[in-house]
């Protein structure tokens, strides 16, 4: 039958190697020296050895006592080096979170600044895919919490609406459209479209809009790149329709933004967490932050 040995009689005993006499060791652990002397007793009846050879004045380690010593050392300084990272990963969290591209780089730099500044002690790693790749990877629970645009077909996954986000059509300057009053699906038919490919949300909300204005664009492009289909619409190539969030950080004069004088085209943004895995309180207080943003 294996020794059933446990933390308190290894520290035990480390306490009476160390100061060689168990009354000392006794007074250093606040034990009595008789309990004292019954774990090391005990322990030594389940190794089925002495570990000590007891003198009048002191006691000094046998052979077998001395190879305890150094693992039972070991085995202690372990386990302290493990409750210090683990103590140290409460304090310091991190959060694994997807963003689809057509977020990731005009949404989450503000967000990001605004929760370091009141989680200084939260590390972000930060993954941009499409929304099928995050579905899947939030369902695997590789990722914590994803920021994507609505809609998202997911079983066994909680979705939360944050906020809506008008979507502008962009022209190159002196284009027709750029200065015309009325900007309808009608007036924007006729010009061919540069648009993201398949694999974008971006582009269903797009056709979802001209569906329902009964409009059928011509696309001539199709890019993977938001930032692309920005400059190919500067180089006169097509028009677009691109996410508010996105104009708002583009400052070229090359490029005229229109909002749609009717029926406008918006998305909504939410975020996505797999309720059947763990949620550290650092996820919950990023939720509880987007809340806050969206509400703001």
């Amino acid at each position: 039958m294996k020794p059933d040995i446990d933390l308190v009689q290894l520290e035990q005993f480390v306490a009476v190697a160390r100061a060689k006499n168990f009354t000392r060791a006794a007074e250093e652990l606040n034990l009595s020296q008789s309990a004292l002397s019954r774990s090391v007793k005990k322990l030594e009846d389940q190794l089925g050895q002495p570990l000590f050879e007891r003198k009048p004045r002191e006691v000094v380690l046998t052979d077998l006592g001395e190879l305890l010593l150094d693992r039972a050392k070991e085995i202690l300084k372990l386990v302290e080096d493990t409750v210090s990272l683990l103590s140290e990963a409460g304090r310091h969290g991190r959060i694994r979170l997807g963003a689809i591209p057509t977020i990731a780089p005009y949404f989450l730099p503000a967000l990001l600044r605004g929760f370091a500044e009141r989680h200084p002690d939260i590390s972000m790693v930060v993954l941009e895919d499409t929304t099928d790749n995050l579905i899947r990877r939030c369902s695997h629970g590789e990722i914590d919490l994803a920021i994507l645009a609505l809609p998202i077909i997911a079983k066994y996954l909680e979705i939360e609406a944050l906020f809506d986000e008008e979507l502008l059509l962009v022209v190159p300057d002196g284009h027709p459209l750029a200065t015309r009053e009325e900007i309808t699906a009608e007036a924007v038919e006729p010009f061919p479209f540069v648009l993201l490919n398949e694999a974008h949300c971006l582009s269903d909300n797009i056709a979802s809009f001209c569906r329902q204005q009964s409009v059928q664009p011509v696309t001539v492009e199709r890019i993977s790149q938001l930032a692309t289909v920005q400059e190919l619409v500067a180089l006169g190539h097509g028009v677009s329709i691109v996410p508010q969030m996105a104009r708002c950080l583009d400052d070229s004069e090359r490029r005229v933004y229109r909002s749609f004088t009717t029926g406008k085209p918006i998305r909504t943004i939410a975020m996505m967490w797999n309720p059947y895995r763990y949620q550290s309180k650092w996820v919950k207080a990023l939720r509880e932050f987007l809340r806050e943003q969206s509400r703001s």
